[in-house]
């Protein structure tokens, strides 16, 4: 997710106080949970048509209140701020990062655990996509609703208004978001002082609501309600859902700020006011149709309306620069075909934009308005992507801990088995909501995890292919030394999928032109289970002979393999190439699907497909387009 300040940037400013950096956080960390109480405890008091909740009794109120106090101290503040937080990949959090992370340490290792292992991290990616699909349109819808507060008439608004919001949210995103994004944590610094004097004002007439303090209540809840007690958990879930964007924003803002922003702001801006609606439920139960407007009466709602617009806008647009950030990592990491990444600010490297996830999303939020029609119907469908999520996390840190921090198998097994048994009860609660909408985060889910899988698979079956078209670089050079082939003036940089062999390019172009530029640089790129490689340790070059240099780069899962500036690094080691002057060979290969990979034909149907799709390598690399000469060919999987 963006942010307004990212260690990766360029930029050589002095580090910013930790202060500065926590309101930056309550924007970007706190923007989806922060807005939660819009809608979350109201669904869970939702007994209407096509509602889960419970009658708000004084009982089901203290025992629904207790249950939010303890998920957000012990699933939030416990997992993931203590814990969670800890399994940084060189400062970088998130689900990716978390992949890399357990594909390093397992590098090397086989077994199908480890292997169904990491798929699930890539499956977690998926729902984190149909994530940030959700959140946007269920914060939107919960911000607007209030009309209906003021006005009952004004209910078919709710749907046009919320449809302008989206589409104008997605629109700006070409323009960048940094100067949005300075304003995202004094807005929402003013949202969560909000929601908690509402939340005051509320409980100073009804400060009976405090004894859900007691663990007690919650208990006795869900002792009383049984299976439908178990099943209600699935609306306590929403008090949770941006847990963890704590953890993804980790390589924006660091662990003490994230830490200080939610123990000093957002925790107890957020219990004061699930508390002031449970006192609210408690002298009138008939606001339970709306129990978070409820605590702006008179004059008030009006700017709490706007306020609550405001902050879902912000919890969308994190939502949204998440996913471009998702979006670029898995392209770096090899598990997503190459996609436009725009840089938005010439300082800030978290910065960008993706035109071809913005219009999609853009697509997706709508026909998720216009089909659901409000945040109640759409929370069915919230909730399952998230825990979900949650479970894979649970179960990558728990072999990061083993592996990295040298826990031991029993401390290890005892803090996994507390995290699933709250992972897994919310997940399996929210299995419930399948058949009235949950279905769709696991389809997109689903496609997603499929998406990847096979342009994975597919990459390696393709390096396969042309490992058994190239030629031993020796072999070849052997043979320059013996023919002497004709060489013109200029630099040739080939560009390689791998530093062994010959490229298939500039064989080609051998076959084809007998001729061979003064100075070949063969060039291949890898890219590393780390987020940055910094420049001393991103190339290195070996002189081949025969004017034949062999220059291997690498580079960071959230930097841009920029050939032009990786050329420039290698000057250091003795390779002066122009980066203006020099040809750049490409090979544009078309895929026949009926070779002897071992992939499903719809796998190879679907990786061409991916492959024809893929944004054009020129751009991808940051290549002189007046400089570039492909090369086509075909290859078999």
């Amino acid at each position: 997710m963006s942010a307004p300040m990212h260690p990766g940037s360029t930029s050589e400013a002095a580090p910013k106080p930790i202060a500065t950096l926590a309101l930056g956080a309550l924007g970007v960390v706190y923007g989806d949970i922060g807005t939660s109480p819009l809608y979350a405890l109201r669904e869970c008091v939702n007994t209407g048509p096509g509602g889960h909740g419970v009658p708000p009794t004084p009982e089901n109120v203290l025992g629904l209140l207790s249950l939010v106090l303890w998920a957000l101290l012990i699933a939030v503040t416990g997992k993931y701020l203590w814990f969670v937080l800890r399994a940084d990949n060189q400062g970088e959090g998130g689900i990716l990062a978390l992949f890399a992370l357990v594909e390093e340490i397992t590098r090397g290792r086989r077994g199908r655990a480890l292997h169904a292992l990491l798929l699930l991290g890539l499956f977690g990616a998926g729902l984190l996509v149909g994530d940030g699909m959700i959140t946007p349109v269920v914060s939107v819808f919960g911000a607007v609703e209030g009309l209906e507060v003021v006005a009952a008439s004004l209910h078919p608004l709710i749907v046009p208004i919320t449809c302008a919001i989206l589409i104008g949210l997605f629109t700006v995103q070409r323009s960048g978001t940094a100067r949005i994004g300075s304003a995202f944590g004094p807005v929402m610094a003013v949202w969560f002082l909000a929601i908690a004097v509402s939340g005051i004002a509320s409980l100073w007439r009804s400060p009976e609501a405090l004894a859900a303090v007691s663990p007690l209540w919650a208990v006795r809840f869900m002792s009383e309600h049984g299976s439908g007690g178990f099943l209600l958990l699935g609306s306590v879930v929403l008090v949770i859902t941006g847990a963890e964007a704590l953890y993804a924003d980790l390589g924006h803002f660091g662990r003490a700020p994230i830490r200080a922003a939610w123990l000093a702001v957002a925790l107890p801006a957020l219990l004061l006011n699930y508390f002031g609606q449970g006192a609210a439920l408690l002298r009138d139960p008939r606001v339970a149709e709306n129990p978070f407007y409820a605590l702006a009466p008179g004059w008030t709602l009006y700017p709490m309306l706007a306020l609550a617009t405001a902050a879902a806008v912000i919890a969308s647009q994190a939502l949204i620069s998440g996913v471009f950030s998702l979006t670029r990592q898995a392209v770096q990491l090899g598990i997503w075909p190459r996609a436009r990444i725009v840089h938005t600010s010439a300082e800030e490297a978290g910065q960008i934009y993706v035109p071809e996830v913005n219009w999609a999303l853009l697509v997706a939020c709508l026909w998720l308005a216009l089909e659901f029609g409000g945040s109640s119907a759409l929370a069915a469908a919230y909730g399952v992507s998230v825990t979900g999520t949650m479970i894979i996390t649970s179960l990558l840190f728990a072999l990061v801990a083993r592996a990295r921090f040298g826990w031991s198998l029993a401390v290890t097994a005892l803090v996994l088995a507390v995290f699933l048994a709250i992972d897994v009860s919310f997940f399996a609660a929210n299995l419930a909501k399948i058949l009235h909408g949950g279905w769709l985060p696991l389809a997109i889910g689903a496609a997603v995890f499929s998406i990847m899988t096979t342009w994975r698979a597919g990459r390696s079956a393709l390096a396969s292919a042309r490992e058994m078209r190239s030629l031993p670089l020796d072999a070849f050079l052997t043979d320059v030394r013996g023919t002497r082939p004709h060489r013109v003036p200029g630099t040739a940089v080939v560009m390689s999928g791998t530093p062994e062999g010959v490229p298939v390019v500039l064989l080609h172009h051998f076959k084809h032109n007998r001729t061979l530029h003064e100075r070949v640089v063969i060039l291949s790129i890898s890219t590393d289970r780390q987020p940055r490689v910094h420049p001393p340790d991103r190339v290195r070059v070996a002189d081949l002979g025969e004017g034949f240099f062999q220059l291997s780069a690498r580079v960071g899962f959230m930097q841009d393999p920029d050939v032009p500036a990786l050329l420039r690094d290698a000057r250091a080691f003795g390779l002066d190439v122009d980066p203006g002057q020099a040809s750049y060979f490409l090979g544009r290969e078309s895929l026949l699907t009926n070779g002897p990979a071992r992939l499903a034909r719809w796998r190879k149907g679907l990786f061409a497909f991916l492959s024809r799709n893929a944004r054009p390598a020129t751009q991808f690399f940051g290549l002189p387009p007046n400089r570039v000469v492909e090369l086509g060919g075909q290859v078999e999987l």
